[in-house]
């Protein structure tokens, strides 16, 4: 009996035991979970990443410049320059004469020449006619056979010496012809480099310059990230320095992009006025056509260390920070060059203080609320990565 009831007295012991720790260990479980604290749900306002018709305003600067400058300079060295037929500012026709060089001694040349041609000539008769009187004495005795060839090889050479002195003559009076300096097209004198009795020499400064037909464009320089928005036949509208605007066209886009501005040129074609004046500064603004491309608000925007980033929102209602890059802006919206596919939500404003991963409660911006000006946020309004206005 004593045995058995110590057994007893044993078991109640442990079991109060498991009682008393697990009392310990449900008290110790609440304490737990009071302590862990509910998890911050921040409220932003949300948009989505649309496809919207946008005009791109586009614009770029650059130089007037002749499309097609022609130098005219002397073809002969040593001669004086005797007289100047043109200025600076004129406008010419093919083959008018620009200026002309003193032609003195080669006038005296070519008269030299045209008395040896004459001679020469007169030469040549002669001997073509002793050449005549042997004909069919071949073989006869009356003169020897070496006798009659002496007679037709004089006859070939004094022919030959009248073509070398006609030749001769036809160069000194080319050379003469030459004397005159002549505008090879029509066009506008851009620059006269030569004063009266300065010496010719053709691997010198050219003396005249001249805008063909009087053509000047525009050469503007487009960024490297802007030449795809660029097409030859895109119309332009061109202002100059004094304030006038002028239409233009794209003419040419350069294939090369510059490896130290990466800047692209584009020639802008414009019309013949003569207040167009090379050397000149000229802004062009492209009209684009509106196109339907993914854009995101201003509002949506915030910038970090490394660019631009957006705020997504996912299908839990998590942040999700993406890079992106950006084009130009228009009425509050920003063209989205790289970044989420269209309809992807964003959060605006208050995404830029929200961490990546944070759950957030959402509420949808009307489209009218999402164009607004972000005047609270500052870094929206800084330059668009990779793109322009």
């Amino acid at each position: 009996m004593a045995k058995r009831a110590g057994n007893w007295m044993a078991l109640s012991a442990v079991a109060v035991a498991l009682v008393v720790l697990s009392g310990c260990s449900r008290s110790n479980a609440d304490k737990t979970t009071q302590a862990a604290p509910a998890e911050a749900v921040r409220a932003v306002s949300m948009a989505r990443v649309e496809l919207r018709a946008m005009g791109m305003a586009q614009q770029a600067s650059g130089l007037l410049v002749a499309r097609e400058e022609v130098a005219v300079g002397p073809e002969l060295s040593g001669y004086r320059v005797a007289a100047l037929l043109a200025d600076e500012g004129d406008s010419v026709r093919a083959g008018q004469p620009l200026a002309r060089l003193d032609d003195g001694l080669l006038q005296a040349r070519v008269r030299q020449a045209e008395a040896s041609l004459i001679q020469a000539r007169a030469q040549a008769r002669q001997a073509q006619a002793e050449s005549a009187r042997v004909d069919g004495l071949d073989g006869q005795g009356v003169l020897s056979d070496e006798q009659i060839q002496q007679r037709r090889t004089a006859a070939a050479s004094a022919n030959a010496n009248a073509d070398v002195a006609a030749a001769n003559l036809a160069g000194l009076k080319e050379e003469a012809e030459r004397m005159t300096l002549r505008a090879p097209v029509a066009g506008v004198v851009l620059q006269r480099n030569v004063r009266r009795g300065d010496v010719a020499s053709p691997g010198g400064e050219a003396m005249f310059r001249l805008a063909r037909d009087g053509m000047v464009e525009l050469a503007a320089e487009v960024p490297e990230d802007q030449v795809d928005r660029v097409h030859p036949g895109d119309k332009v509208e061109v202002t100059l320095s004094s304030g006038i605007a002028l239409p233009g066209k794209v003419r040419l886009l350069s294939r090369r992009v510059d490896e130290k501005t990466k800047l692209a040129q584009v020639r802008i074609g414009l019309p013949v006025r003569t207040d167009l004046r090379p050397g000149g500064f000229a802004r062009a603004d492209f009209l684009h056509a509106a196109e339907p491309v993914a854009a995101v608000p201003e509002k949506a925007i915030h910038f970090e260390a490394g660019g631009p980033q957006l705020a997504t929102i996912d299908g839990d209602d998590r942040i999700r920070k993406l890079p992106v890059t950006l084009g130009a802006r228009s009425q509050g919206w920003v063209v989205l060059r790289d970044g989420p596919p269209v309809g992807t939500r964003l959060a605006l404003g208050g995404g830029a203080f929200v961490l990546d991963g944070d759950r957030v409660q959402v509420k949808e911006q009307t489209m009218a609320e999402a164009a607004a000006p972000a005047s609270s946020l500052n870094p929206a309004s800084a330059p668009a990565s990779g793109g322009g206005q």
